[in-house]
């Protein structure tokens, strides 16, 4: 019998834990060092990236401004999102259909139409079998940056998520227009790089978010715990350092709630021409539709 109470005290509370989003931090991809206001690139491959990948990231910072969450003028306003799609997803001859399917994504998603670029580049084809050169990729992106004032740039790591070898190229030729920049005395936008998992981590499901919110919890916490000791010590007039305002082992993460899984999941069936069995697995199972982990990547020449 108290078996059957433990469950039924405990499954409120697993629920309640899952439902809601969750970040290590209200503004992740803000620098301290600036007050320029964040205007943010998703730089994705092909259509459906967007949802398949990087759905947690674009719902949490769309949702920054809305919910109040600093004090600060600069960073009380939502920060604006832009999406540019380097390929139409032509691989099968659907790259038309595909960018009115993208279009009807991050809407679903929450970026503007005016907000929205897909490029199609003779020389950045969808392929899965073939790299794109960074130098093209940069002399694409370079007018977009400037056209844009871009601040931060998001997109794939050297893993590309999925090994595609197209995503592979984004990070590359990110950094070619970062060294472009520094060489010409420039200041060049920030590069995340989204985090490539092994691959049973990468289809764990509904234990992503669980795990991820559980990290997430254990690390504020003794954030927490650390800036009281320390304001405690310095109180009583020792001196031993300044309050750390975040914990210098946290990444970039964001966690999706149960309705943002759901939103992620409704902008996927915008893509009905990618709705083939396996991507229903993809959506069913996958990290990346609940958790996204971020880390810098940083040039000098």
């Amino acid at each position: 019998m108290w078996n059957n109470v433990l469950y039924i005290l405990f499954l409120p509370i697993l629920l309640a834990f899952v439902y809601g989003p969750n970040s290590s931090n209200n503004h992740p991809f803000h620098d301290l060092r600036s007050n320029t206001p964040l205007r943010i690139l998703l730089l994705t491959a092909h259509p459906d990236d967007e949802c398949l990948f990087f759905a947690p990231t674009i719902q949490s910072l769309l949702s920054i401004g809305r919910v109040g969450q600093s004090r600060s003028p600069t960073l009380d306003s939502t920060p604006e999102i832009y999406s540019l799609c380097l390929s139409s997803g032509n691989a099968d001859g659907l790259g038309k259909v595909r960018q009115i399917e993208l279009q009807r994504s991050l809407n679903i998603l929450g970026i503007n139409d005016e907000n929205q670029r897909v490029e199609d580049h003779p020389h950045l084809q969808d392929n899965i079998t073939a790299s794109w050169d960074p130098d093209v990729i940069a002399d694409v992106l370079e007018p977009y940056v400037l056209e844009h004032k871009i601040t931060t740039i998001l997109t794939f790591d050297s893993g590309g998520i999925s090994g595609h070898p197209n995503h592979v190229s984004l990070p590359l030729g990110v950094q070619n227009l970062m060294k472009r920049n520094l060489a010409t005395a420039g200041i060049p936008p920030r590069l995340f790089t989204l985090i490539s998992v092994p691959l049973v981590t990468k289809y764990n499901s509904i234990l992503a978010p669980i795990l991820a919110k559980f990290d997430l919890v254990t690390s504020q916490t003794a954030l927490a715990f650390e800036q009281w000791i320390i304001r405690t010590i310095n109180h009583f007039g020792v001196e031993i350092g300044p309050v750390p305002q975040a914990s210098p082992r946290m990444v970039p993460v964001f966690v999706s709630g149960v309705p943002e899984y759901l939103r992620a999941l409704n902008a996927m069936r915008m893509h009905q021409t990618q709705l083939v069995w396996f991507r229903w697995l993809n959506v069913l199972f996958s990290r990346y539709m609940w958790v996204n982990e971020w880390v810098e990547i940083q040039i000098t020449l």
